[in-house]
């Protein structure tokens, strides 16, 4: 029997500001009340979604511990709390445990381009550093370089509270062995909503969702379809909501989800550079998808 921890649709939760760039916390209570309800599974703030490079410590404290008030016992907390300075990600790891989060996501490093012995290295000072359950993000779009597959197993076998990977290479075959050879502890989950159904019927365990923003309810529908073999209850789901998981990506992540939450009477439309604001081309292709999707009327979803 799978001892894993970590499955299911996460949330990987926008950061609400207000107009003047501050952190907007009622804002943040309400998303985790909208996701309560919807049946997300696991949320994560102070993510890339979350915009967590505009972030000090102390708002990423603040962050978490507001949505763990929150939350309470009714949903997992799993922060982000990563970068590419080694001590810097284990004060994170630290400061985000200390603040409620009932595990961590550590994104690999970025711009120094480690070798691999140098990212066994990195995550193996967070997994000694907290008791929680630490979660490998490996990005390599954003990142410039990949946790190789053979990194990633090691440090599963390694340490018993690495217990996940959020996989958002889009590579198949790194996806592939990693679903094969993985200890039983460990979860392997897609960072891709496009990639959603695929990656279940691979025997993924599920996902960490930019759409489940807008969606919750629909993403989470889909991951539990596809894991129990409801192939074409999955499929319509999919179908429904592909073009949203792909205009979530017009322009750089959370730009579009946080318009598209915005006109939803979710959130303030307000980034911090380097992100600015959608263009306007851009607005009415989101606008319409919104619009289709019944998602500008009251409620919601």
């Amino acid at each position: 029997m799978s001892t894993r921890l970590i499955s299911g649709s996460a949330v990987a939760l926008v950061t609400p500001f207000g107009q003047d760039s501050s952190l907007d916390t009622d804002a943040i209570r309400k998303l985790v009340r909208f996701h309560i309800e919807a049946g997300t599974d696991i949320i994560i703030p102070c993510g890339t979604t979350g915009e967590s490079p505009t972030l000090s410590e102390k708002e990423q404290e603040v962050i978490i511990r507001t949505v763990k008030e929150e939350a309470g016992e009714r949903i997992m907390v799993a922060a982000g709390a990563g970068t590419n300075a080694t001590d810097h990600a284990v004060r994170l790891a630290k400061n985000a445990e200390k603040a409620g989060a009932s595990a961590i996501l550590s994104v690999a490093p970025y711009y120094n381009k480690p070798s691999q012995e140098g990212m066994y290295q990195h995550y193996r000072c967070i997994a000694e550093a907290v008791s929680v359950p630490v979660i490998i993000y490996n990005v390599p779009g954003r990142t410039g370089s990949n946790v190789a597959a053979s990194t990633i197993l090691r440090l599963a076998r390694d340490f018993p509270n690495i217990a996940a990977v959020k996989e958002a290479s889009d590579n198949m075959a790194q996806i592939a062995e990693l679903l094969e050879e993985r200890p039983e502890h460990f979860s392997v989950l897609t960072g891709e909503d496009l990639l959603i159904l695929p990656f279940m019927a691979m025997g993924g365990d599920g996902v960490i969702s930019v759409a489940a923003n807008q969606v919750p309810a629909a993403v989470s529908q889909l991951v539990d379809a596809a894991r129990n073999g409801r192939l074409e209850e999955a499929r319509t789901l999919n179908s429904r909501y592909r073009r949203l998981f792909g205009l979530n990506f017009i322009e750089s992540n959370p730009v579009p989800v946080k318009y598209a939450l915005s006109l939803m009477g979710m959130i303030e439309e307000v980034y911090r550079l380097p992100l600015v604001p959608l263009a306007d081309g851009n607005k009415r292709i989101l606008q319409e998808e919104l619009k289709r999707l019944g998602l500008l009327q009251q409620g919601g979803e």
